[in-house]
């Protein structure tokens, strides 16, 4: 019995091990927090450049489709045939049919149409990036913007992100603000990486805040 579990507990360190190692070094896009509430945080985050690809269907299979078209662009199926170090996270923007539906936690996350994107190293620009080969992938400048966040572990399940987001969304009419667009599910692991020391995040846009009314 305790060789079984001295083997079990080798195979769980070997598979924190690996989700660790292999993200160090992978680049994120830069922000600075302007404020902490909890689970929530109000970022700044600087302008960026996104590969982007949009799918349609069942959330797990529509996103592994987008995976392997932008993961194609990144390891060479590009005119220059250049690879492309990868980032994190990868993000997808979900349906305004799942997203935006009142109650969002009622709201069945199953079908829809998502936008899913790899955002690209800081050291490349629009005109140095590599045309895809794909005409599905699409490069794009995201300007600078201020999000809400909240993180959460686990895998993500459809279940994870209603509730996530419904609290975020609840947190953002508590305190006036407004949000631009629809949510976004950010992943920022690889597959393999223990589901408890995974670091997923849903994220929304702030509109700007409206200008103070002097008396």
């Amino acid at each position: 019995m305790w060789v079984v579990l001295a083997g079990l507990g080798g195979a769980l360190g070997v598979w924190i091990a690996a989700g660790f190692w292999t993200k160090r070094g992978i680049e994120e896009p830069r922000y600075t927090v302007e404020r902490s509430d909890g689970a929530v945080e109000v970022r700044r985050y600087e302008a960026s450049i996104v590969a982007a690809t949009v799918v349609e269907g069942e959330r797990k299979v529509a996103l592994s489709e987008a995976f392997r078209r932008l993961a194609g662009y990144i390891f060479g199926k590009n005119r220059s045939q250049s690879k492309i170090a990868m980032t994190a996270p990868v993000s997808a923007n979900l349906s305004e049919k799942i997203a935006m539906t009142a109650p969002v936690a009622a709201t069945p996350m199953a079908e829809g149409r998502f936008r899913v994107t790899f955002t690209m190293p800081s050291s490349y620009s629009l005109e140095t990036l590599p045309v895809p080969d794909d005409d599905r992938v699409v490069i794009e400048a995201m300007p600078g913007r201020e999000v809400a966040a909240i993180r959460f572990s686990g895998s993500a399940r459809g279940p994870d992100i209603e509730r996530n987001t419904s609290e975020l969304l609840a947190w953002l009419d508590a305190n006036g603000r407004s949000a631009v667009g629809t949510p976004t599910l950010a992943q920022y692991d690889p597959p393999f990486t223990m589901p408890l020391m995974r670091r997923n995040e849903i994220l929304v846009e702030l509109a700007p805040r409206a200008p103070a009314v002097e008396p």
